[in-house]
């Protein structure tokens, strides 16, 4: 039985080397509670930076729970290779909110209608798009449970102007998913 053990490649370091890489000392802990929550409250407010940070460049390592995985991934460029309507909630809302300020009847009439009819196109939209979720994730992900999770965030998704989504469009408008 002689098997050929391999090391690490380097040389255990000497204990005063690793000492001194540490950093300096430990931090006291706290005195009372008060202390004690205000030294939690600045370390989650460190991780959660770190964590936008991350989310903003796309590192898939900081990526909150509910953006992780690869259906997720899956769902997110889905969404974002095609043009969709949801986006235009937001702008027409606004409008119908200038033109019910404005008082003029004519001008509510038109504007009440541009909104039912954005109202139709981004719920036939939002079918459209479950649907293909919905496949794509049969297709590539046969075992996966809970569709309508993934379904909503992508639809949820699909509402968020392009530029203001998180984390950012990895794929361009077109592209084949």
């Amino acid at each position: 039985m002689s098997e050929s053990i391999q090391g690490k490649g380097r040389p255990t370091p000497k204990r005063s080397e690793t000492q001194k890489r540490r950093g300096g000392p430990v931090p006291p802990p706290p005195t009372n509670r008060r202390a004690a929550a205000k030294a939690l409250r600045a370390k989650q407010a460190v991780q959660r930076k770190q964590t936008r940070r991350g989310t903003a460049q796309g590192d898939e390592s900081t990526l909150l729970k509910r953006d992780a995985g690869p259906v997720r991934r899956l769902v997110r460029d889905i969404i974002d290779s095609r043009r969709n309507l949801g986006f235009l909630l937001l702008p027409v809302a606004l409008l119908l909110v200038v033109a019910q300020a404005v008082k003029q009847p004519a001008l509510l009439n038109i504007v009440l209608g541009l909104w039912l009819a954005t109202l139709l196109g981004v719920a036939l939209d939002l079918v459209l798009i479950a649907v293909t979720i919905r496949r794509a994730i049969r297709a590539d992900f046969p075992n996966t449970g809970k569709l309508l999770g993934h379904t909503a965030y992508g639809l949820l998704r699909s509402t968020v102007i392009r530029r203001f989504r998180m984390p950012p469009p990895k794929v361009t408008r077109g592209a084949r998913t």
